[in-house]
């Protein structure tokens, strides 16, 4: 339960956040470059751009061969110092824009799903300074309701989802000027959460979870307003989602 706990704690924190980390990161980083001023070097290997004494800002071209590196490897060590490279020059806005328009949103999103938790870690945190680029928040929105959902669907992992605790604003993910394909995801881990409920048998009695937890705001009334709200939505899919939702809320 810590574990899903814990991933539904961050999963729920970059969905809201405009990543925090993104200030400490620039600070702490002119500490140690003094004023050197960012440094473009010329083009190099790509497992070389991983090497930790590596400290300067990459180009276009050095991030795309970066990212097919991190797409095609399946070693933890390689995936891990690439996406500490990639984390590290997320946290400039050239860098933020360019890594999306090379595809590298879906590819750093699609390892929080791996089995190895510090690469799971830095995936987030990637995310997190990626995020702080209003362009990518909708595209890193859909990366991590993705993880959401697939942890929705697993009886075992929603207790610890429900503990979360979330933000209050994580509900204005459900107010119906939301991108389709963000409703849509969020009204499905609703579902997916009520089923799970059911098969738990958790509804069926007190529950334990705290004020602010995920469970005391997707049960609250006013999540229930806003899914209410959604059935005059003007796409017919969000729709009929919220017609399958209406009876269990």
């Amino acid at each position: 339960m810590g574990g899903a706990r814990g991933v539904g704690w961050v999963a729920a924190g970059l969905l809201l956040g405009a990543g925090a980390c993104y200030c400490i990161y620039r600070l702490t980083r002119r500490r140690r470059r003094g004023d050197r001023g960012l440094v473009l070097r010329p083009s190099q290997s790509a497992e070389d751009l991983t090497d930790g004494s590596y400290d300067d800002v990459l180009n276009a071209e050095q991030l795309q061969k970066l990212l097919y590196l991190l797409e095609s490897t399946e070693d933890p060590i390689i995936i891990e110092k690439a996406l500490i490279t990639l984390g590290n020059n997320a946290a400039f806005s050239v860098n933020q824009a360019i890594i999306r328009e090379l595809g590298g949103i879906p590819i750093v999103g699609n390892k929080i799903n791996h089995s190895n938790q510090s690469i799971k870690e830095k995936a987030l945190n990637a995310l997190n300074n990626l995020s702080v680029n209003v362009e990518n928040q909708i595209k890193i929105k859909v990366q991590v309701l993705k993880l959401l959902l697939n942890l929705s669907e697993n009886p075992a992992m929603t207790e610890g989802l429900l503990h979360a605790q979330v933000d209050a604003s994580f509900l204005s993910l459900y107010d119906s000027h939301v991108a389709k394909e963000i409703l849509l995801r969020v009204l499905t881990l609703f579902q997916n959460i009520n089923n799970c409920l059911k098969i738990e048998g958790h509804l069926a009695v007190q529950p334990t979870f705290t004020e602010g937890s995920l469970f005391f705001l997707l049960y609250g009334e006013e999540c229930a307003q806003k899914i209410r709200a959604l059935v005059d939505h003007d796409d017919a899919e969000v729709k009929e989602k919220v017609v399958t939702i209406m009876p269990k809320i």
